[in-house]
């Protein structure tokens, strides 16, 4: 490999390239870009001649899907699939300090929405795999690249789409990498930890719904919908869920505990999690099912009570929680509300462990010495889910180095998300180690 050889050398300008199509993902409705996006992408594959088709299951709803095997790869390996998402949820600009679709770099870091999720991730993967093709420097494995529309509504015209009618374009897949994981958390100048994803909790977006009769907004009226539903949305707002530690949680609170040096002990987290600064957001919903309210809808003029009323509720379960979180639902929600699934997805987990575990902490290593990769459960759902069900191991894993005092967490579909261009370079330089050993 020649000594000009720089697999950071794009990645920047391909993040901010990303960021300046605005893919948001309004649901039902087709975004603006996310055809655009992926016409992108495949251009980006197509300069250095790794062909990929496009697949869309509705008008402006397309993926890129490819398979990069270069001479002097081991062909007799099993393709590694890497996969990340193009869509990015709305942004409300007057709530941003930077434009959200300018790509600006401000204070060293690229700004704008899918900074963070992910579209700096879909930038390393392209910045590597183009110098790498340049250099003539073949991976380890066959890599099967997939690049989703509709991530963020729960990838139903994306990855459990492809993962439905495509299946074909996963086949030899066993293992995975994509969001969310790989990112630093910093416990002292000698020792960072980073989180590799290897369980998700579960999902379920369901609405409640109260009908009751319909009346004049003057009189006395026991049976107000609204009156009902508001009732069951303040019991499941307020609920306090018993905690339920998964193995992989356990993992975690282990190498916690370790790197600083306390006891970290599941049954009294309240004591501890304080004393983890930003790391307690990372554990702070991990620990237990949750249950949000986020959207309620009744009526239509002040001086009419409505026959019905409905509410959306976020709900999220661990490995194993899920009898446990559909039953205490049940009972929060009382005999005069019921509820409706509009999206259902398991929770998933993997082992730890293997040859692309080892892979991942050496390449973290070999660009950061003092890193250690440790599990953990996130909170949300990625496509992992769609791969999972295709019978493939997931990790996440987009490493970042980031600096101590940037809550990274918090800019998942908050405002001003942003990342350091430096913090770019160095997971491109570790995905590229990464693509020699996994």
């Amino acid at each position: 490999m020649s000594a000009d050889y720089r697999p950071e050398a794009e990645v920047v300008e391909l993040c901010q390239q990303l960021i300046r199509i605005d893919t948001s993902n309004f649901g039902a409705e087709p975004g603006p870009g996310e055809r655009d996006a992926a016409e992108r992408v495949a251009e980006l594959l197509d300069e250095v001649g790794i062909s990929s088709q496009l697949l869309e299951p509705e008008p402006g709803r397309a993926s890129v899907v490819a398979r990069w095997e270069p001479e002097g790869v081991d062909s007799s390996l099993s393709p590694l699939l890497i996969h990340g998402h193009l869509d990015v949820v709305p942004a409300n600009a007057a709530d941003w300090s930077v434009p959200p679709f300018s790509g600006d770099i401000v204070d060293g870091c690229v700004w704008g929405r899918g900074a963070v999720d992910m579209k700096h991730f879909d930038a390393m993967v392209l910045s590597v795999v183009r110098a790498r093709v340049r250099a003539g420097a073949a991976p380890r494995r066959p890599i099967q690249l997939i690049f989703t529309a509709d991530e963020e509504a729960g990838s139903g015209l994306g990855a459990r789409w492809i993962v439905d009618e495509y299946r074909e374009v996963l086949e030899g897949c066993q293992e995975a990498i994509g969001e969310v994981g790989g990112f630093s958390l910093t416990v002292r100048d000698d020792l960072r930890l980073y989180p590799i994803q290897t369980a998700e909790k579960g999902m379920a977006w369901i609405n409640l719904i109260a009908e009751g009769r319909a009346g004049h907004g003057s009189l006395h009226h026991p049976e107000n919908a609204i009156t009902e539903l508001s009732a069951a949305v303040a019991r499941i707002g307020a609920y306090e869920w018993p905690r339920r530690i998964t193995d992989p949680q356990r993992a975690f609170f282990k190498a916690i505990s370790e790197a600083y040096e306390i006891d970290l002990d599941p049954d009294r987290l309240e004591e501890s999690i304080p004393r983890l600064g930003l790391i307690a957001r990372v554990i702070g919903a991990t620990i237990s099912n949750t249950a949000n309210p986020t959207m309620l809808s009744a009526g239509y003029k002040h001086n009419v009570i409505p026959s019905k009323a409905t509410a959306g509720i976020d709900g999220r379960f661990v490995p194993g929680g899920e009898g446990e979180f559909y039953a205490t639902i049940n009972e929060l929600i009382g005999d005069k509300v019921r509820y409706e699934v509009v999206n259902h997805q398991p929770s998933i987990e993997t082992q730890f462990s293997g040859e692309l575990v080892e892979a991942m902490q050496a390449s973290l290593e070999a660009e950061d010495p003092a890193a250690r990769a440790v599990p953990f459960l996130s909170t949300a759902g990625t496509d992992a889910k769609a791969w999972h069900r295709a019978g493939i191991r997931c990790f996440g894993f987009t490493p970042l180095r980031l600096p101590p005092d940037l809550d990274f967490m918090s800019m998942f579909h908050g405002v001003d998300e942003r990342v350091p261009t430096d913090s770019l370079e160095f997971g491109a330089r570790v995905l590229d180690r990464f693509l020699d050993q996994a």
